[in-house]
């Protein structure tokens, strides 16, 4: 085998390696919200934003906010840059969906079933969701650059594989309101799983 394609085959081989030992190297951090009282805050999102890994929109993602019982379910979704997100109307009545918020902005206006065309929300932020005809419906897309991303549990906590590096943790929680999400930053040492603690201000 000539010396250059047999160097080519060595440097293929090493990249496969490293790129399997970074992957080996991800560990499980848990991520605990609390707020000032020291009280776990369930529901809260949760974003990692990856150092050195630039924003890319999500490729064919999906996800669906429904309607039913005249709630959106659920009622807070978090999605990546670029997913186009369905709403389905299970309900009997018509809605009237919309979002004034600057994140996004749209109406979905009196239907039933699903609308033909899902909507892309294509610019990270968090965009307040109601319907024109029940004021007591609401909800909240919270658009994050990073596919890695998880909701709180009842204990205040979400767990993320994550690689190790200095990333930006990203956290949106109802009582924000419009306002975007905070951040702060996170070290993941090598191989190390570890616990991240976040007091979420009021």
């Amino acid at each position: 085998m000539p010396r250059q394609a047999l160097a080519a085959k060595r440097l293929a081989a090493l990249t496969i390696m490293l790129a399997g030992a970074s992957v080996t190297q991800a560990a499980d951090w848990t991520i605990q919200v609390r707020d000032a009282a020291g009280t776990p805050v369930p529901n809260a999102a949760v974003a990692v934003e990856l150092k050195g890994q630039p924003a890319k929109p999500a490729v064919g993602a999906s996800a669906t906010l429904a309607q039913r019982d005249r709630q959106f379910q659920p009622q807070l979704l978090v999605v990546q840059t670029g997913t186009a997100v369905n709403f389905p109307n299970f309900d009997t009545v018509r809605h009237h969906v919309y979002s004034f918020s600057p994140t996004k902005k749209f109406e979905l206006k009196l239907y039933s079933g699903t609308p033909a065309e899902p909507v892309v929300f294509d610019r990270p932020g968090v965009a307040q969701l109601g319907c024109n005809i029940h004021d007591r419906m609401s909800a909240h897309v919270v658009v994050v650059d990073t596919p890695l991303f998880g909701i709180t549990d009842a204990k205040g906590e979400v767990t993320l594989n994550l690689p190790p590096g200095e990333h930006r943790v990203r956290l949106w929680a109802t009582r924000m309101g419009n306002a975007g999400p905070n951040s702060q930053p996170l070290v993941v040492a090598a191989g190390a799983p570890g616990v991240l603690k976040i007091d979420l201000k009021d």
